[in-house]
């Protein structure tokens, strides 16, 4: 049992410190990052992800029904609880409050959740993060650049449906989105994939894992650490809330065991770098949503384990 928690987790914290090392030191500049988030968002992941879901079965897709619902469902949940506190509870405006929300809600299946699944359950459950990610980029992102879009408006420019669905349409347009959601149509389509073709994007998709984490390492070099309530609040949402969810969806839907340790598992990774990079992106103040990254992937040293314990008996 430890043999297998040090082979699933340290190579994803190892690969992580070292890009914390090389922001720290400055071999590589920690604050623009545009060109190795392009890489890893624009390039390698999306190559990734469509190679899993085209190369997938039209009939595999549709069995992974359950797994949407859950991962969907539970993220909107946290999504609502987490912006109403934001708003009411820590006065945050829109915008900021839409960031560390998204930071909270949508966990870090890009870097983490990719190799951490395919180490525990073998390179066939790339399927459950290509699905997992796209039910993130499709529902969360849209919603969090919608409110961001609106908040950003001219003053006294009128924030209407259009504005909402041009913001929507910008996210549907991003390659981390389109790649998977293609593969979904290859996959439904019962078109093959030439293997030249799949070669081709499973070469720069290899990438896609150890340069995500590396480059999550290199984003927490440059925050600044808030120990706020706000953060902890965050990260006892993220860490602990957010399984509980899920738990309780899969109790409440039929799901076969591996499709349940799966949703599981991808509920208990700590926060995604897509709140800090939106904010970054748009000037928003990303602060709380860089000290709830980092305290959340330190916390998930101790949670990970322990769903990874828990859904050992396969």
């Amino acid at each position: 049992m430890t043999d297998g928690l040090l082979d699933a987790l340290l190579p994803v914290f190892a690969v992580m410190a070292l890009g914390y090392v090389a922001g720290w030191i400055r071999d590589i500049d920690n604050h623009h990052i545009d060109e190795l988030n392009a890489l890893v968002m624009d390039f390698a992941l999306p190559a990734s992800l469509f190679v899993a879901t085209a190369r997938s079965s039209g009939r595999v897709l549709l069995a992974q029904w359950p797994l949407l619902v859950v991962l969907t469902a539970s993220m909107l949940v946290l999504y609502a609880l987490s912006y109403w506190m934001q708003r009411r509870l820590f006065g945050l405006g829109s915008s900021e409050a839409s960031v560390q929300t998204l930071t909270i809600s949508q966990p870090n299946y890009a870097a983490v959740g990719l190799p951490l699944i395919t180490t525990v359950f073998g390179r066939a459950s790339t399927i459950d993060v290509a699905l997992a990610l796209a039910a993130g980029s499709i529902v969360l992102l849209p919603l969090t650049l919608a409110i961001v879009e609106i908040d950003k408006a001219p003053e006294g420019a009128p924030k209407s449906f259009g504005v909402v669905l041009r913001a929507i349409g910008r996210a549907l347009c991003k390659p981390i989105v389109l790649g998977p959601m293609l593969g979904v149509v290859f996959s439904m389509l019962g078109a093959p994939l030439p293997e030249a073709l799949s070669r081709s994007f499973q070469l720069i998709g290899h990438a896609a894992s150890g340069v995500a984490l590396f480059l999550t390492g290199l984003i927490l070099s440059a925050q600044r650490i808030e120990l706020s309530a706000n953060v902890w609040s965050g990260t006892f949402l993220k860490n602990v809330v957010h399984p509980l969810l899920v738990v309780g969806l899969i109790l409440a839907l039929p799901m076969d065991r591996d499709t349940a340790q799966a949703a599981l598992l991808l509920s208990t990774l700590p926060s995604g770098f897509f709140g800090v990079l939106l904010g970054l992106r748009y000037d928003v103040k990303s602060h709380l949503a860089g000290s709830t990254l980092i305290v959340t992937s330190v916390a998930s040293v101790a949670t990970l384990p322990l769903v990874l314990i828990l859904t050992a008996g396969r």
